[in-house]
């Protein structure tokens, strides 16, 4: 039997990293990725598969049904079609400016993908979230998929409004769906908008580096290869209808973490400047992934020492990658190769 896999939202971080993996892991797979270029979709980020004969874009918008369909007739000549869905507005700092764009996107877009994949008989969705539905811990305890949802951004807002549908999708239709939640990702490709890239780029330009309130606030770093494996593991061996938390054990407070950063980078702690704190900003996200451990046994592989080390590494020899993101000069790559 031939397998195609949709991925949605490719072109991003996480997604793709993922395909990244796929290529290497599921050669054997079609891979068709569907995303809209927002400005955190950058193609370079794939320059290294998109020749792989496995391999299909779509550009396309998840909330317009014309463009979902077109990508799943991108699938047919395959026996059998799954889902994975990273596409998404993701920048709390975005969403507190204005989260309309993340309930069209995150609620909406979703929505459109449920129905279509319904209507096409996919064997399985996987819905990609985050930790952050849950809302924010105190000092002690760890989120379990049973955690009531209580998300305090209209980013998490919307995602766990995604998550909502997707379990709609399973109960009301019997459809077969799956939703992981993560904990903060960190590696390469990753928009340098968001805290560790930001840091480590503002960081080797000697740049000050914005520290929110006392810097205090603790997050559980996951390595992003470990977390595409673990949607891996969750696609192919999790039970319909289950949530599995993916966390990476290693708590760190942000500002312990920007100091790691410059203690490698050989600059000193006065880059750092305080300034005023995020709206609704949460405390502390911890997870615990035993359960997707236990019954699908996967576990992290990266420390935090090793592969922030690598991390710090990868964006130092990838300085023209870095430097076309923060210019915007990567967003001509699509026109490039695939025309206007």
């Amino acid at each position: 039997m031939t397998r195609a896999i949709l991925v949605t939202g490719g072109a991003g971080f996480i997604g793709s990293n993922f395909i990244h993996m796929l290529v290497d892991q599921r050669p054997d797979w079609k891979i068709v990725n569907l995303d809209v270029l927002t400005y955190a979709g950058n193609l370079e980020n794939l320059t290294a598969v998109e020749k792989h004969p496995g391999y299909t874009f779509v550009h396309g918008d998840i909330t317009n049904p014309e463009d979902v369909e077109k990508a799943f007739l991108a699938c047919d000549d395959c026996d059998e079609t799954v889902v994975v869905h990273f596409a998404a507005e993701s920048h709390v700092d975005r969403s507190i400016v204005s989260g309309t764009p993340f309930v069209t996107t995150n609620v909406v877009g979703t929505q459109v993908l449920l129905d279509a994949a319904r209507a096409r008989k996919t064997s399985r969705f996987l819905h990609v979230s985050t930790d952050e539905v849950y809302g924010s811990l105190g000092d002690e305890g760890l989120f379990v998929e049973s955690t009531p949802l209580a998300p305090n951004s209209p980013y998490s807002s919307s995602k766990a409004g995604s998550d909502l549908l997707v379990r709609a999708a399973f109960k009301t239709h019997d459809f077969d769906c799956v939703i992981t939640r993560c904990s903060n990702n960190y590696g390469p490709y990753q928009f340098p908008e968001k805290f560790l890239p930001l840091m480590i780029a503002n960081a080797s330009e000697d740049k000050s580096i914005p520290i929110y309130g006392d810097g205090l606030y603790i997050r559980d770093w996951l390595y992003v290869l470990d977390h595409c494996e673990a949607i891996l593991a969750a696609l192919e061996k999790g039970k319909a209808g289950e949530v599995y938390n993916i966390g990476g054990n290693n708590e760190v407070a942000n500002i312990d973490l920007v100091k790691r950063v410059l203690t490698e980078l050989g600059k000193p702690e006065s880059l750092m400047t305080y300034v005023k704190d995020r709206p609704g900003h949460d405390r502390r996200y911890a997870i615990d992934a035993s359960k997707i451990r236990d019954e699908l046994g996967w576990e992290p592989r990266f420390r935090l020492d090793q592969a922030l080390l690598d991390t710090i590494a990868w964006y130092k020899s990838e300085d023209l990658w870095l430097q076309r993101v923060r210019s915007g000069a990567y967003q001509d790559y699509y026109t490039a190769q695939y025309g206007s």
